[in-house]
C-alpha cells in the first residue's frame, strides 16, 4: 500500500540547506490504521506531503497503492492527487462560502463529473460520516468535529485506497479528537483501506495498529501498537527516542 525505500529530502534557504529525510525505510504492505509520530521537525509532514505527491524527494522511491509517483509526469501527478490519495489536513480547507455538501463535491465538480452522481456520493458519504442532516450548512454553522468529518467525506469522495491525515485532530477538543480516531480506524477496516496519521499524540497513535517513529528524518521505531493505551504507546516512544 506504501513503500518508501532510502528516501532522501532537503530544502534550501539562500546558502543554507537542511536535511528533513535522510533515508527513510517504511513499508505498510496491508490496508488498515497506521501513525507516523516524532518531534518536531523529524521530517513527519515532510514524509506526508512525499506521500501526497505535494512534493518529490531528492533521491530514493515512493510507492503509493502500488504505483511509484515520485517519477510521475505532471500530468500524472494531478491524476493520481485527485484519485489515488485522499488527504486531511488539521485545519479543515473547507471553502467557507460553500455547503457541507458542495465542499465534498467541489473535487468531482473540478474533475467535469455529473453534478447528480456527485449528489448522491455525497450524500452517502455525509451520512456514513454522521453529518448528512448538516449537509446544507456552511463551515461557520458547524463545529469542528463536524468539519473535519466534512472535510474527509471529501478526501473520500473518489474512494482512494489510501488516506493521509497530518494532524488531522490538532483543532479538536479532546472529546472530538477521540470520536474522529475511533472513526478513522472504522472507516479502515470498513472500507479496506489504509490511513496513515501523522501525530504527536500517543493517544492518537493507540487507536492504530502500528506506529512508525521517526527522529532526525530517519525511521527509528516501528512497532505493533495493538494492546497499547496512550501510557504505554508514549514509553514505547520514548524508548525511540533515546
Amino acid at each position: 500500500m506504501i513503500r518508501c525505500l532510502d528516501v532522501h529530502k532537503a530544502y534550501r534557504r539562500r546558502d543554507r540547506r537542511t536535511p528533513a529525510l535522510r533515508g527513510v525505510d517504511l513499508e505498510i504492505d496491508r490496508p488498515g490504521f497506521v501513525a507516523v509520530m516524532g518531534p518536531s521537525g523529524s521530517g513527519k509532514s515532510t514524509l506526508l506531503h512525499l506521500l501526497a505527491a505535494l512534493d518529490r524527494p531528492d533521491a530514493g522511491e515512493v510507492w503509493v497503492s502500488g504505483e511509484r509517483i515520485d517519477q510521475l509526469d505532471d500530468a500524472s501527478l494531478t491524476r493520481f492527487r485527485r484519485r489515488g490519495v485522499g488527504v486531511v489536513f488539521q485545519q479543515f480547507n473547507l471553502i467557507p462560502t460553500m455547503t457541507a455538501r458542495d465542499n465534498v463535491k467541489l473535487p468531482g465538480v473540478l474533475a467535469g463529473e455529473r453534478d447528480r452522481d456527485l449528489d448522491d456520493r455525497a450524500s452517502e458519504l455525509l451520512d456514513a460520516l454522521g453529518v448528512l442532516p448538516r449537509a446544507e450548512h456552511r463551515p461557520d454553522a458547524l463545529s469542528g468535529g463536524e468539519q473535519q468529518r466534512v472535510a474527509i467525506a471529501r478526501a473520500l469522495l473518489f474512494e482512494p485506497r489510501v488516506l493521509l491525515a497530518d494532524e488531522p485532530t490538532g483543532a479538536l477538543d479532546s472529546a472530538s479528537s477521540a470520536a474522529l480516531w475511533t472513526l478513522l480506524g472504522s472507516i479502515a477496516e470498513g472500507r479496506d483501506m489504509t490511513i496513515l496519521m501523522v501525530t504527536h499524540e500517543p493517544a492518537a497513535a493507540a487507536h492504530c495498529r502500528e506506529v512508525f517513529v521517526l527522529a532526525d528524518g530517519v525511521v527509528a521505531d516501528h512497532f505493533d501498537s495493538g494492546g497499547l493505551d496512550a501510557a504505554g504507546v508514549a514509553t514505547r516512544y520514548q524508548r525511540a527516542g533515546r
